[in-house]
């Protein structure tokens, strides 16, 4: 059945826009009037239009799927299904809230629904937008009947991941940004001043001070070598991109950031974090304990860990201990694995889980926080020590000179 894109106008003089599905455009035309609208233009979707999924010269400066759009999306579908809309009318009805990219594939999804595809196999066809964790859970909650309270569970989900990822973001991004700024002073310093001076320091015909000397050899590195220098840098960062995409270097990187303690700190914690959230909400979804290992299996980041992970996902499908073998992978705490095993003797895996993901979340964050806390004042002594050494020596042979004259 075509799709056509309509713009009109409702009773009210209130101009409404959207998509239909009809046999045709006078058909299209008489169901919009049933519905108490005004026609204004009726366009046919065809196969190779941006709205169907063709390539448009507007598409280019499209912003990508962000992940506020997707919660938004799963919270808005979970309020018009608790409300008992169906779920083909529910997402009629959410079409006409997004634009873009996100519009364009909810019509996808939509149309794949109608033609009596489950909604958890449209969602996966777009793993970058919907993750596996999501359509798991969406999958459950068809399956269950409850796709409106998981769907909620969801939203809660993503919210908290998103959090943390933009705590992480912000707390890595503003030494990042000192790094950057003391290094360009330097370089103007470097490249700038010193070597205006240099025949300030020829003329004074006495050594310079050891420190100057260390100055003014980075200086002249700096500034007849910067090419050279600049293209070592740029080789050194590709070739470490390139060795850290591939397999082998990968999980030679993650092992090398748990040789480090906050770093070793941080990749268990998250990786404590994502395990248990993840999976309270799978069992708690009714999906299966072997489909939900390997799907938590999956999201860990950790390679390292992963390993270690699927090591015990083995040992526990074979014998259906939990927490035994999650306390022998070295990653979770005693603390936590005693929870666990709370939640296994009661009865109350998931919820046990879920509140072992919560509290090792905050406890994250408080981290996370005094870490961007301490990372200012430690970059500021940085900064100082740098550009005071850059002044000491610039002066030392001025000094020097004084006390020679004196003499």
């Amino acid at each position: 059945m075509p799709l056509y894109k309509y713009d009109s106008f409702n009773r009210r003089g209130g101009r409404v826009t959207g998509t239909i599905d009809a046999v045709s455009l006078h058909a299209a035309k008489e169901i919009l009037q049933g519905q108490g609208l005004m026609p204004v233009n009726i366009k046919e979707i065809t196969a190779g239009s941006a709205a169907a999924g063709g390539f448009s010269l507007k598409m280019l400066f499209e912003r990508p799927i962000e992940v506020k759009v997707v919660v938004l999306f799963t919270k808005q579908l979970a309020v018009l299904l608790r409300a008992g809309i169906p779920l083909l009318q529910a997402l009629e009805l959410l079409i006409e809230q997004f634009e873009g990219r996100f519009n364009r594939l909810l019509i996808r999804v939509r149309d794949g629904v109608k033609s009596g595809e489950p909604f958890a196999k449209e969602l996966s066809k777009y793993p970058k937008v919907f993750s596996n964790v999501y359509v798991q859970l969406v999958r459950a909650g068809e399956a269950s009947g409850n796709l409106d309270s998981i769907l909620e569970s969801l939203t809660d989900y993503l919210e908290r991941a998103e959090e943390t990822r933009k705590k992480v973001k912000k707390a890595m991004s503003q030494p990042i940004m000192m790094l950057s700024f003391a290094g360009l002073v330097v370089v103007g310093l470097l490249t700038v001043l010193v070597p205006r001076l240099q025949d300030m320091f020829k003329r004074m015909k006495t050594d310079l001070p050891v420190p100057t000397k260390i100055l003014v050899a980075l200086s002249n590195l700096l500034v007849h070598h910067f090419l050279e220098i600049a293209g070592g840098l740029l080789l050194i960062v590709v070739l470490f991109t390139y060795w850290k995409s591939t397999k082998s270097g990968a999980y030679k990187f993650d092992e090398i950031l748990l040789k480090f303690p906050v770093t070793a700190y941080f990749s268990r914690t998250k990786a404590i974090v994502q395990f248990s959230k993840t999976l309270g909400m799978l069992i708690n979804s009714g999906v299966n304990l072997a489909e939900a290992l390997d799907i938590v299996c999956n999201i860990v980041e950790n390679r390292v860990l992963v390993q270690k992970l699927r090591d015990a996902r083995d040992k526990i499908i074979k014998e259906g201990k939990i927490a035994k073998y999650l306390k022998q992978t070295g990653i979770f705490p005693s603390i936590a694995s005693y929870m666990i095993s709370t939640g296994e003797e009661s009865g109350k895996l998931g919820a046990m889980l879920l509140t072992v993901g919560h509290d090792y979340d905050v406890e994250l964050k408080e981290l996370t926080d005094g870490l961007t806390a301490k990372i200012g004042p430690i970059m500021t002594v940085v900064m100082g020590l740098i550009v005071g050494f850059i002044i000491m020596s610039i002066f030392l042979p001025v000094l020097k000179m004084g006390d020679i004259t004196n003499l």
